[in-house]
């Protein structure tokens, strides 16, 4: 599962009937206090060398808010730059029974490739065993697919999909200042992680928002906590809990009260921030028939930078 941090919040909508969760740390839900339920969300941004606790050791509202949208405008830099990148990811999926109990288990590892710029998963083993030939050549063929309507590309088909993924990432930027604007805030102090310094701050619903962005009416669903890198100003860690159930969509699909998500990311090559852990619990129903009570913990591994110089190939193709 390719990310985009600054779009995180929304994973939890996104990935109700695919994965699910559980941090294996404090399974109870961090509650803000003190916050400022009178923080003007239209101040203006502050230089980022203002984030500076003060004399009580605290940073004030609209400091919170602008590191939140600074951050945005620094992930769409770091999603170009993730597309650098290959590596490995492992999920390991448990299907739960009504006491939490996993009643099944299924094991899924990925090569996340770069194809033409492009994030493309291809599926190595199943069960940590590996595909059968029919499987594996299933997978070869996806992604033969994926480089032939590349290589076919019209100047026409280019510019729109270019088109569209600008406009996602502009959205994402969108989606976190809304973010900004639908929490109060509270800041925890200075932590260590991953042996860097990361501004930890808790988010509360703010009353009375009014979203202006489709899916942001889900924000007030939702309150989380955030370690933010002092340094890089990126979303270092995340952890984000469902407070009311969420219904949405056509098929009248539902997140429960406790659906949690944590992502973990870490700094590759002194340049770019890359999944390290992410780890779901979803509690959800689709058309008020079908329920997915699922745990998922993913963990990516073996980052490897893409060669811009690569020549794609096709499958079984042998460059000379």
């Amino acid at each position: 599962m390719q990310l985009s941090r600054a779009r995180v919040l929304i994973l939890l909508l996104l990935s109700t009937f695919a994965p699910a969760q559980v941090s294996s740390s404090d399974s109870k839900t961090p509650q803000p206090t003190g916050v400022d339920d009178k923080a003007n969300s239209n101040a203006p941004a502050l230089p980022a060398s203002n984030f500076i606790p003060d004399a009580a050791g605290m940073l004030s509202q609209d400091e919170m808010r602008n590191v939140l949208r600074i951050s945005a405008d620094n992930d769409i830099e770091n999603d170009k730059r993730q597309r650098n990148y290959t590596y490995i990811e492992r999920e390991e999926e448990h299907k739960l029974d009504g006491k939490g109990r996993a009643k099944s288990t299924e094991v899924r590892t990925s090569e996340i490739l770069m194809i033409y710029g492009e994030q493309v998963e291809r599926l190595i083993s199943k069960n940590d065993r590996p595909l059968s030939a029919k499987d594996a050549a299933k997978e070869d063929e996806k992604i033969q697919k994926i480089i032939d309507k590349r290589e076919h590309e019209s100047d026409k088909e280019r510019k729109r999909r270019i088109a569209r993924e600008e406009k996602d990432r502009e959205d994402g930027r969108k989606f976190v200042s809304e973010v900004a604007d639908a929490y109060n805030f509270h800041f925890l102090g200075i932590e260590k992680l991953g042996g860097r310094d990361t501004y930890v701050i808790d988010a509360e619903p703010r009353p009375g928002f009014q979203p202006k962005m489709k899916y942001a009416n889900i924000l007030p669903k939702f309150r989380f906590r955030a370690w933010i890198d002092k340094q890089d100003l990126q979303w270092a860690k995340l952890d984000a809990v469902c407070i009311d159930t969420v219904s949405f969509g056509l098929v009248l699909a539902r997140i429960h009260k406790g659906t949690r998500v944590v992502l973990e990311q870490t700094r590759i090559n002194d340049e770019v921030w890359l999944p390290k852990q992410m780890d779901i619990k979803v509690d959800a129903r689709v058309a008020l028939l079908k329920n997915f009570n699922l745990a998922q913990q993913t963990i990516y591994r073996d980052y490897k930078k893409f060669r811009t110089d690569t020549k794609i190939v096709g499958v079984g193709e042998v460059p000379q």
